[in-house]
């Protein structure tokens, strides 16, 4: 055994601090051979460089493992069987080590200065444990503008994070220690599992944004969530019944999520109903009248 002595438990743990990334960017993939490298390469060529990269590959039967393989500076993690994006997502985090989070979906990409001006910006808000930027949509290799519904914000953002998720995944930074208090993704959901996050962080925190364009998004492809999860209201309407059972939810607070579970609960009702599901009218037209 080898006993050093005259160094001081601080200065070990300073040591060991020195030796560990500032940020953990942590990307969950399933299945996408063909765009896995330009997610990647986008983090790679960041002009900050103080991170670790975790990929996550959830499961995949495609090439997509083969399309890491000569990546060495990458860390990849696989599950055995596909477990869903917030199960990649919380793996990634439990074997990462930064200090700030960021999340990066498969199917986007970063502008080479995105972690450089985040992290300039937190230095200058230090209060700030969860923050995000403004994002470039292309729709079908086609640049979209968003909706002005869907530009990013900053402050109290609760209320307006009922109505639709008002933070993308691959534009926020996060502190770990924030992450772990929220108890991460829930993997119960396999899809708005963002919006549902949030929530329950915006409950309690206000969100910072740095006003710059620091991700392309890009949609219109078929094995999006957003595609292949049918009825993602219903999964929204999970997440609000959980608000309703925290004791910190204040009145007000209450009254504004059973106002949208209701509305909510209506939608799915009516369009079950008019598609001849019956059982998921009466469910759902149900939790309308009980709110």
């Amino acid at each position: 055994m080898n006993i050093c002595f005259g160094i001081s438990v601080e200065a070990v743990l300073k040591s060991i601090l020195r030796t560990m990334p500032r940020i953990s960017v942590i990307i969950p993939v399933y299945n996408r051979a063909k765009l896995i490298s330009r997610a990647v390469d986008s983090v790679l060529k960041q002009s900050y460089k103080d991170f670790e990269l975790i990929v996550v590959d959830d499961g995949s039967s495609d090439d997509t493992l083969k399309q890491l393989r000569d990546y060495k500076s990458v860390t990849v993690l696989s599950l055995d069987t596909n477990s869903g994006v917030s199960a990649a997502r919380n793996f990634g985090v439990a074997h990462s080590c930064g200090e700030w989070i960021a999340f990066l979906d498969s199917d986007d990409e970063w502008k080479p200065e995105k972690l450089k001006e985040q992290l300039e910006w937190s230095d200058q808000h230090k209060s700030c444990t969860i923050f995000q930027s403004q994002e470039l949509w292309v729709r079908k290799g086609v640049r979209v503008n968003p909706p002005r519904s869907h530009l990013k914000r900053d402050g109290d953002l609760f209320g307006v994070s009922l109505h639709r998720c008002m933070i993308s995944p691959s534009c926020v930074m996060i502190k770990r220690t924030l992450f772990d208090a929220h108890g991460g993704f829930d993997e119960t959901l396999r899809a708005c599992e963002d919006y549902d996050l949030w929530l329950r962080i915006a409950l309690k925190e206000k969100v910072g944004l740095v006003n710059k364009v620091h991700l392309v998004r890009y949609g219109g492809h078929s094995d999006q969530l957003s595609s292949s999860t049918p009825c993602q209201d219903k999964l929204r309407i999970c997440a609000l019944q959980k608000l309703l059972g925290r004791a910190d939810l204040s009145a007000e607070k209450r009254t504004a999520v059973k106002k949208v579970i209701e509305q909510k609960a209506t939608i799915v009702a009516n369009g079950a109903l008019k598609r001849g599901h019956l059982d998921d009218y009466r469910k759902y037209a149900s939790i309308a009248d009980a709110v």
